[in-house]
């Protein structure tokens, strides 16, 4: 964990925890997301913590299964900020009452401000806040002041100023909030009194540390890159911190996109990265995945070969103790790493598939950033511009973006439909705008007519999507008529299409990927 000043957070489940953390690290503020269950004890292990937010969370306060945390946390005399569910979890835990509302409020709601308040600092007397919940406080503890009510005349935050906790009904960190990153840094600088200016550039240098720490000065470490910027990042890194010590494994698995081999062995050989093992195992992933439909099984199938060849690989090289990869915060929120209380949402291919008897040891040097903070990173570390503006593509490749089983003709199809619309919207100066633009081959056919006569043919998705981490992400409007002629040029130029779609559904309640 980073050493300097920081801001713990405690994730009661929350769909907003993450943003909670980005908008924090916007405001040049290190945050760290731990587990409710985190002892008071721990927290005061750890190094500069200047404060801690309590999160949002799906649960009422009042259920039996309601999470909860160690009461000691409200006693570590740390300026404390609760929101939604944290907010009426500090009102239960210290002596106030929350009750189900006959009125839930959603969305977008109208506060005024009832007292004076470090917290409202510099603010308007009444603005518009993001509200997500059923319950309210009815009564706040004793000590505590009202500071602000909805114009429902619900209570809208309380404090106890001499205690250092605040806490809120509504959600700073979303967009939709006026004044929300205002409230938060009002909390983060004026109230817990952070100096440091946190900037992703900063871990370098204890990544670098942290890996010459772990890793001895005789052992090697191999590293699988699959040509996006999170595992070329990680080579890098750990290229200028233990130098030929590395040994990277670029592994094609048959899931590339078109021209993609070339261009990494040509970007590793730029990168001054010495010790590359090319394997071409295409026929071995493909034979795995024949007959193979869940997406669940195709992950782990992938995984588990990735792991086998990198086995084989640091078998014969004397001294390889640990296998790095390009693990970052999305991947392990995704596959339900950052407490007990988070739901699995899909497995990825850096943090499951690892088999029980795995002999290396792993280093996951990114593993605390997000994606556009893994970008700044590679930018200092000197990755080339077309790594590190290029689309996040997943570590399994194509065999996610294709619905069912993995086939050569709908791996073709694949390649072909992502290159024409790649090249559409790179001619329309689209590219650099959206966060990800795809195909997505399914399984299901249509009826066509090509040739007049009748065509049994695949169903293509395309889906393009903007987000500035991936934990959320909106669809994309694309203009109509650029619409059209993508959709022209997949049905003329590839046989087996006679349908193409475009997906409009934002993130939640869907995935970016399909699968």
């Amino acid at each position: 964990m980073y050493s300097g000043e920081k801001v713990i957070i405690i994730d009661f489940g929350g769909q907003y925890t993450h943003l909670i953390a980005r908008r924090c690290r916007e405001l040049g503020v290190y945050s760290e997301i731990v587990s409710n269950e985190i002892k008071a004890i721990d927290i005061q292990s750890l190094e500069n913590v200047k404060a801690i937010i309590f999160s949002g969370g799906p649960k009422s306060v009042y259920q039996d299964d309601a999470p909860s945390i160690d009461l000691d946390l409200l006693q570590l005399n740390i300026p404390l900020l609760g929101i939604c569910y944290g907010h009426q979890l500090i009102a239960k835990l210290m002596g106030g009452e929350v009750k189900r509302s006959e009125k839930a409020e959603y969305g977008r709601v109208l506060i005024r401000i009832k007292a004076r308040s470090k917290l409202f600092q510099d603010l308007p007397e009444s603005f518009r806040v993001w509200m997500s919940h059923g319950d309210i406080i009815e009564k706040p503890p004793p000590g505590f002041t009202i500071t602000s009510e909805t114009h429902n005349g619900f209570i809208a935050s309380i404090e106890n100023d001499q205690q250092k906790i605040y806490s809120i009904q509504f959600h700073p960190e979303v967009k939709h909030t006026e004044n929300g990153l205002l409230i938060l840094k009002n909390f983060l600088r004026n109230i817990a009194g952070f100096k440091d200016v946190w900037k992703p550039m900063n871990r370098i240098e204890e990544m670098m540390k942290e890996i010459n720490s772990i890793v001895g000065p005789e052992d090697k470490v191999i590293c699988g890159v699959s040509g996006g910027i999170d595992s070329i990042t990680t080579a890098t890194i750990l290229n200028k911190a233990i130098g030929n010590r590395l040994h990277v494994v670029f592994i094609d698995h048959g899931l590339l996109r078109k021209g993609e081999v070339e261009e990494v062995l040509n970007t590793l050989k730029n990168l001054n990265i010495q010790n590359v093992h090319f394997i071409d195992a295409s026929n071995l992933f493909l034979s795995k995945l024949k007959g193979v439909h869940d997406p669940e099984q195709k992950r782990k199938i992938i995984g588990e070969i990735f792991i086998r060849l990198f086995e084989d690989v640091a078998r014969k090289i004397s001294g390889v103790k640990f296998l790095a990869q390009g693990t970052i915060y999305p991947d392990r929120v995704e596959s339900g790493a950052t407490g007990r209380g988070t739901d699995l949402i899909k497995s990825h291919h850096n943090v499951a598939g690892l088999p029980s008897g795995l002999k290396l040891v792993l280093i996951e040097p990114l593993r605390d950033l997000y994606k556009d903070e893994v970008r700044e990173v590679a930018v200092q570390l000197g990755v080339p511009a077309s790594i590190v503006e290029r689309h996040p593509f997943p570590g399994p490749g194509l065999a996610v973006r294709i619905i069912g089983e993995v086939t050569p003709e709908k791996l073709r199809i694949c390649r072909d439909a992502n290159a024409i619309l790649e090249e559409e919207i790179r001619k329309a100066n689209l590219y650099d705008k959206v966060w990800q633009a795809f195909v997505v081959v399914t399984d299901s056919k249509w009826i066509g007519v090509k040739g007049d006569a009748r065509k049994e043919g695949y169903i293509v998705v395309i889906r393009m999507v903007t987000s500035e981490d991936a934990m959320t992400a909106d669809w994309y409007p694309l203009n109509p008529d650029l619409l059209d002629l993508i959709s022209r040029r997949i049905t003329n130029e590839i046989d087996e299409v006679v349908m193409v779609t475009y997906a409009v559904t934002s993130k939640p309640p869907a995935t970016i990927e399909p699968c």
